[in-house]
């Protein structure tokens, strides 16, 4: 592995571009022109999550107008969206903006190690067409490599697996060639992804099983927004899509508040509505009906009840029961039935990752970031100028990283008209007998509790808690003063952009 060095420094550099980092630049462009950035994407392509995924069905599973930018209205008539045309919708934006034209691809993070001396992060980034290292220099650090590993999904230990004579598959490394046509099918797993698969694979399939330890709340929405197409008739574009933004925000947390304070009767209204799109001979107790509350895990969308349709029509079926081992011919379960398959698509999940699996450094001190709390579930106490972009895991993303990057941009307009370089968050006196409680609470899903020990602490009190509220993250963050006493601003004397990169490594 080489070293290519190069002395360059930009005042951003963003990491990342998929949905948040695209949208991140668009917000500096706009609001701090005079910035210099760059943005460093390990992958050959922009897009993140919908360039990597090419599963059939691939979609969003929250509506357009909430996941889509602030800036940039989505005009499209689906509200519920293929990845294909979000995909599209991103690179728009980038090329309308002349964002692509400040993208490095095949340049994957690998550590960041910030000087307080120089008041600046040094990033060593591998090439992956080469295999050298470049080393990149910026006074303000934004992360926005997204959640989960990129270099493979997680698939638990199967017993035996290796005698299965089909093809086992996971979603996030599709084979272009797969062909399924004819085929038996078994899909492990029954969250969002494999609720999206099913329907689309059983049209070609013998038959699609999926198989599941325990049930998914799953809600049936048309791909469509009837108000949405009306209001964007009726109303000039931005004033449009600013109302039906407006609407999808207030009932997303409407039916989220409604979950937390009334649980029981959302449960019985999900059922209801399940078993009548379903009919009575689907085992409905066993196979539809979970053991938890509505929004400890995501609720599942089934657009236009094609899911539902595919279970009722006998293209698909669902089994709950555990996987005693893999066979030459498919699953045997622990009850003792076996499953027939010639391919087994194991949609167990993601490989949650934090800060995009880089290491960082504060004054070459190693940061372990579960020993750190949260500040505005944005920043990492006691790390300067480093942001990280983390949507909401009961509304949709870019709501959250909308209100990041306007804060980002906020920080470094007021960092320049108050003369100072770094900005680190620190626990004040009335902050030191703080709990450190898990940073998102009331959430079970396993790809977080898997890795939840791995993530900041959040605190009992403002500005320290991970609200996962966006009315509130409004005033907190969008409204909230950036001088408050808990970000603290220096100014030291050695001007970073002047350094020498050696002396800065050593």
């Amino acid at each position: 592995m080489g070293l290519a060095v190069t002395d360059e420094y930009f005042d951003v550099v963003i990491v990342g571009a998929g949905l948040s980092g695209i949208g991140a630049a668009r917000h500096l462009q706009e609001e701090c022109p005079g910035k210099s950035y760059l943005i460093l994407e390990g992958r050959e392509s922009m897009g993140g999550t919908w360039d990597l995924f090419r599963y059939p069905g691939i979609r969003s599973d929250s509506d357009m107008f909430t996941l889509g930018y602030s800036f940039k209205p989505w005009r499209d008539g689906k509200a519920i969206a293929d990845g294909p045309s979000i995909l599209n919708y991103i690179k728009e934006t980038s090329a309308e903006s002349g964002i692509d034209e400040h993208i490095r691809y095949r340049h994957h993070v690998k550590d960041a190690r910030w000087s307080g001396k120089r008041s600046c992060w040094t990033l060593s980034a591998e090439r992956k067409d080469s295999g050298e290292i470049a080393t990149i220099r910026c006074g303000f650090l934004l992360m926005c490599s997204g959640y989960y590993s990129y270099e493979k999904g997680y698939t638990p230990e199967f017993r035996g697996r290796e005698n299965f004579k089909g093809e086992i598959v996971h979603p996030q490394d599709w084979p272009d060639d797969l062909d399924y046509r004819g085929k038996k099918v078994v899909v492990i797993g029954s969250g969002a992804t494999a609720v999206t698969l099913i329907p689309e694979m059983a049209d070609d399939a013998e038959h699609v099983v999926m198989l599941q330890r325990s049930p998914t709340y799953m809600v049936s929405m048309p791909d469509t927004d009837w108000i949405a197409n009306m209001l964007r008739k009726l109303l000039p574009e931005k004033l449009a899509y600013s109302a039906i933004r407006w609407k999808n925000i207030r009932f997303q947390q409407f039916v989220y508040r409604q979950t937390r304070t009334a649980p029981e009767k959302v449960r019985n209204k999900l059922l209801k509505l399940a078993r009548k799109e379903l009919g009575p001979d689907c085992n409905f107790d066993t196979n539809f009906t979970p053991r938890y509350n509505p929004w400890d895990q995501r609720l599942c969308l089934v657009p236009n009840a094609d899911f539902f349709h595919a279970v009722r029509d006998g293209k698909a079926s669902v089994i709950t029961d555990q996987i005693d081992s893999f066979s030459e011919n498919g699953i045997r379960l622990e009850s003792g039935v076996e499953l027939e398959a010639d391919i087994i698509v194991t949609a167990t999940g993601l490989d949650l990752c934090l800060l995009g699996g880089a290491r960082f450094f504060v004054d070459g001190q190693p940061v372990d970031f579960s020993k750190t709390f949260s500040y505005k579930s944005m920043m990492f106490s006691d790390v300067p100028n480093l942001v990280s972009t983390f949507g909401y895991i009961n509304a949709s993303w870019t709501l959250k990283a909308d209100l990041t990057a306007e804060f980002v941009c906020r920080l470094l307009n007021h960092m320049d008209d108050s003369d100072t370089r770094v900005c680190t968050p620190r626990l004040r006196a009335q902050d030191k007998d703080m709990p450190g409680l898990p940073w998102i609470a009331d959430f079970s899903s396993n790809y977080i509790q898997r890795k939840i020990h791995l993530l900041p602490k959040q605190g009992d009190r403002t500005p320290w808690i991970n609200t996962q509220n966006y009315v509130l993250d409004k005033k907190v963050i969008r409204e909230g003063p950036i001088d408050d006493g808990v970000l603290q601003f220096a100014n030291p004397n050695q001007p970073g952009k002047s350094d020498n990169l050696e002396s800065d490594a050593a």
